[in-house]
Formats: C-alpha cells, structure tokens, sequence
C-alpha cells in the first residue's frame, strides 16, 4: 500500500502509549492497534482529527504517501 501509517513514530515522540492515546480519544485499542499496524482500510476524518488533537500534531505527521513503484 502506497500510504503509510506513522502512528507508532508520532506516539513515541510524544512519549504516549497507545493505551494513553485510546483513553483521551475514546477509541477503543483494537482498533487503533489495527491502525498503528498498518492493516486498516480507512480512517474516518473525525478519529483523525482526536488522534492529531491528542498529539499535538498535523494529518501528515501520521499519514504519509510513498509511491509503491519506487521503493
């Protein structure tokens, strides 16, 4: 997949657990390990916007395009 998911990256420069995160934005932890794994199909913009607000971050601090035919 040409998107990659930098969840865990924005999480230890925060020094936050991902248990920490899913209590400030009320999502449960299965699903934001699946996010952090890279395994989900999608995210809605509202969980994006609780998980930049509990980080202090932007939408690309987590997101990131890497185009699959050039490694």
């Amino acid at each position: 997949m040409a998107i990659i998911i930098n969840l865990d990256v924005m999480l230890a420069k925060r020094k936050m657990r991902l248990n920490e995160l899913s209590e400030k934005v009320g999502i449960t932890l299965s699903n934001l390990s699946i996010l952090k794994q890279g395994k989900a199909k999608a995210i809605k913009l509202s969980t994006l916007d609780l998980i930049c607000q509990a980080l202090n971050c932007q939408p690309g601090d987590i997101l990131e395009y890497r185009d699959s035919v050039y490694p």
